[in-house]
Formats: C-alpha cells, sequence, structure tokens
C-alpha cells in the first residue's frame, strides 16, 4: 500500500502556518480515511484535521505545541511493513515551530530596573508560591505546564502562576476560566484597601507573542488599508417599525430568536442582489461580480477578530439567517469552525451596537470589495412632521473599494438598506 504524507493543511485563505493544538491519534494506531488525526489552530480557529488515507500512524513529525508551515510534512501513514525512510528523510530536520518558538531565547531579556518601579494601582493578582512546592498543579507534567495560549497570556497579563493551578480543560490542561478564577481569588485575599501596595519589582515589561490569528490580521490588515483606496458613507437608519417587528416575532412560541444584526444580515443580502456592483472584488485586471450573497459576520475573540461566512443569505429567510448565523458565531467563540467557513465572503458585516458604539468605520477585509459597519440602536430626540418625539436610530457606515466601485454605487446599496430597514416587512418576503 502507497504511503500517505500528512501534511499541514491550508484551511483558510490567509493561513500560512498552522499550530499543532493536540494529536486526537498516537503512533501505532490504525487510521482510516476521514478519521480526525489533530486539531489545528489557525488564523482564524482550531479545526478539525482530517486523515485522507488509511493505515497506521507510522510517525508524528510535529509534535503538539510546534508550528509548522502549509504543505509542510507532519506525519506519514503507512502499513507496518512499508519502508518510510526515505519518506521521513525528506521532512525538515527542525520544524518550523522549534525554530519559533527558540527565536525569542536569541533575543535580548527584558530590561530589569536598578530601582522598584513606581507602585501601580491595585496589587497585582499574584498566586503567592512555597519556596519549594511538594505538588505541582493537576495542569503541570514533568515541569512543563499545559495551558492553551488564551490561558497564557492572561495568566502573563495578570501574574498568576499557572503552574499552582489545577485544570479543568481535556486531560488537565488549564484553560481561560480557570486563570480567571485563581485571579479572583488572589484579589479576594489582597490586602486591605486601607494598605499601601508594595513596590513592584522584576522585569519592566513583557513580550507576548501573537497567536495565529492576531498574527494574521498584522499580516493582512496593512495589505487592506495601504493599498485599497477606502472610501466611506455613513446613513441614519429609523429603526422604530425593525424594533417592533422584531420584538413581535421574538413573542411568538417556537419560532428563534431574532436580533437586529439578522435583520441587516437579511436586508444586505437582498441589497446586493440588487446593487452586484458591491457584491464585487477587484481580481487583477478585472472586476469580478458575484451573483450569490455569501456574508462575513465579524466576530470579537479575546485573541483577535475572525469574520466566519454564512453563505447563501440571498436565499435564505430571516428564521433560517438567525438560527445559522447564532450557531456560526457560537461556534467561532469555541473556535470550532469548519474550514470551509472561514473564506469565500464577498461581502462583510461588522456590529459593534453591542457595545455602545454610535458610529465606527470598518476596514475592507481583501479580496472583499465592501464592509458595513453598524453602531448601536439608540434613543435620541428625533424632529418630524409630527414635531419632537424620541425615535430608535442606527448609523450605518460602508467602506467601499474604490478600484472596485464609486461613491454614488455605494450610496445607493446603502439607500437601500436603510429603505429596507424602515419598512421590515419587505424583509419577511
Amino acid at each position: 500500500m502507497a504511503v500517505t504524507k500528512v501534511v499541514m493543511p491550508k484551511l483558510s485563505d490567509a493561513m500560512e502556518s498552522g499550530k499543532i493544538i493536540k494529536w486526537l491519534k498516537k503512533e501505532g494506531d490504525r487510521i482510516n480515511g476521514g478519521d480526525i488525526l489533530a486539531e489545528v489552530e489557525t488564523d482564524k480557529a482550531d479545526v478539525e484535521m482530517e486523515a485522507f488515507g488509511a493505515g497506521v500512524l507510522r510517525k508524528i513529525l510535529v509534535p503538539a505545541g510546534e508550528t509548522a508551515p502549509i504543505g509542510a510534512l507532519i506525519g506519514v501513514i503507512a502499513e507496518p511493513g512499508d519502508d518510510i525512510a526515505a519518506v521521513v528523510a525528506s521532512a525538515p530536520a527542525t520544524p518550523a515551530g522549534a525554530a519559533s518558538a527558540a527565536a525569542p531565547a536569541s533575543r535580548p531579556p527584558a530590561a530589569t530596573p536598578s530601582a522598584p518601579v513606581a507602585p501601580v494601582a491595585r496589587p497585582a493578582a499574584v498566586v503567592s508560591a512555597p519556596a519549594a512546592p511538594t505538588s505541582l498543579g493537576q495542569g503541570t507534567q514533568s515541569g512543563r505546564v499545559k495551558a492553551s495560549p488564551l490561558a497564557k497570556k492572561i495568566a502573563a497579563q495578570t501574574g498568576v502562576d499557572l503552574r499552582l493551578i489545577q485544570g479543568s480543560g481535556p486531560g488537565g490542561r488549564i484553560i481561560r476560566r480557570d486563570v480567571e478564577a485563581a485571579e479572583s481569588g488572589a484579589a479576594a485575599s489582597a490586602m486591605p484597601a486601607t494598605a499601601r501596595p508594595a513596590a513592584v519589582s522584576g522585569a519592566e515589561f513583557e513580550d507576548v507573542p501573537l497567536t495565529q490569528i492576531r498574527a494574521a490580521i498584522a499580516r493582512r490588515m496593512p495589505l487592506s488599508k495601504a493599498p485599497v483606496p477606502h472610501f466611506y458613507v455613513t446613513s441614519e437608519v429609523a429603526m422604530d417599525r425593525a424594533w417592533e417587528l422584531r420584538e413581535q416575532l421574538n413573542a411568538l412560541e417556537g419560532q428563534p430568536k431574532i436580533s437586529v444584526n439578522d435583520l441587516v444580515i437579511r436586508a444586505c443580502a437582498l441589497a446586493l442582489l440588487r446593487h452586484p456592483g458591491v457584491n464585487a472584488s477587484l481580481q487583477g485586471d478585472a472586476i469580478r461580480v458575484y451573483h450569490r450573497a455569501h456574508i462575513g459576520i465579524a466576530v470579537a475573540l479575546d485573541a483577535g477578530l475572525i469574520t466566519p461566512v454564512l453563505r447563501d443569505c440571498h436565499a435564505k429567510p430571516l428564521a433560517q439567517i438567525a438560527v445559522e448565523a447564532r450557531d456560526l458565531v457560537e461556534r467561532a467563540r469555541n473556535r470550532k469552525l469548519r474550514a470551509q467557513e472561514l473564506s469565500g465572503a464577498t461581502f462583510s458585516i461588522s456590529n459593534l451596537g453591542m457595545f455602545d458604539v454610535a458610529e465606527f468605520s470598518a476596514i475592507i477585509n481583501p479580496p472583499e470589495g465592501a464592509i458595513l459597519a453598524v453602531g448601536s440602536v439608540r434613543r435620541v430626540p428625533v424632529v418630524d412632521d409630527a414635531g419632537l418625539g424620541v425615535g430608535r436610530r442606527m448609523m450605518l457606515t460602508i467602506s467601499c473599494d474604490h478600484r472596485v466601485m464609486d461613491g454614488a454605487m455605494g450610496a445607493r446599496f446603502l439607500q437601500d438598506v436603510k429603505r429596507l430597514l424602515e419598512e421590515p416587512l419587505r424583509l419577511l418576503v
């Protein structure tokens, strides 16, 4: 039987490398096609990696916790009698992750101030450790702390000692809530408020390595904001009728709950069909116009921003959009998206309304030609034919690629989105 090379797959458009979170199979295990071999951290999500061949997992070349570039050999599947020496020899002697892990060691250490720095506003949340601990937390094995990247980041920021935490994740792995619980416990046992906090000693600062998501943002955003000529169009939407319709729909038994974002997604999908020039992107010497509305929904995570894709929104009723969007966002926050949900958007929506943001401008996510920024629905004074009153208003700002469309095209699109939201029964058709 042929030897199957297990390589680091390209799981998103922007992905350049992946980090093995954990192997779900070990060397010697029998593998069938379609089995899940490992969990991989990409620039957008944690994705399960499938096997594309059958046999025995003979060799793991990139261990858990290490990073490898796209296409790099990370494992070998073959039958017990097959010779895999040549295949293994063709792999780099040192995985990419080992090189990157060693890089910080070559940097000069953070400067330690000769005198104590000024007192901080509150005592650091540090769990005191005995001088010679007799046992380690469940999250530590053989001196190595098993913790998620996010847990390590939070611990570094708050001063929590991971070695003293009992992990509640799979296999005793320390996760975010474990660190937050330890921080809360330390704060509760802190000195009285009347006591003066002690001066902080030690390193003045710490360099926290970029997560895969944040590294991708750092690479891609200059590719958007710098070379893409953005222009912006803003419109205020009267949301009184839409708010009332939403409350009526949400009061119905057995119906999915509708959010303001669901209404915006539906309105944008219908408007994109009427204005295909907005549902477009620059492709070399041509403008590619899409006939289907695949809408990216920006989701804020602690590690950064990702934009999973809700496909064929133009063909889905409002209730279906509500169900699928909620599922997509929840899985994005749990970093359980599928590979096909990480790319292929033709238009994106970024909604910061839940953070009480009145208005903002979003950066286009290339190769898309536009993105819509959605503010909060606010109760404000309104003057109309009946006089002065109170109404619900929401600000929408579309960012457009001027190479793909002009101002009038973006304005007409936004005008239709506004009309659909102000006459929301059209969203139910």
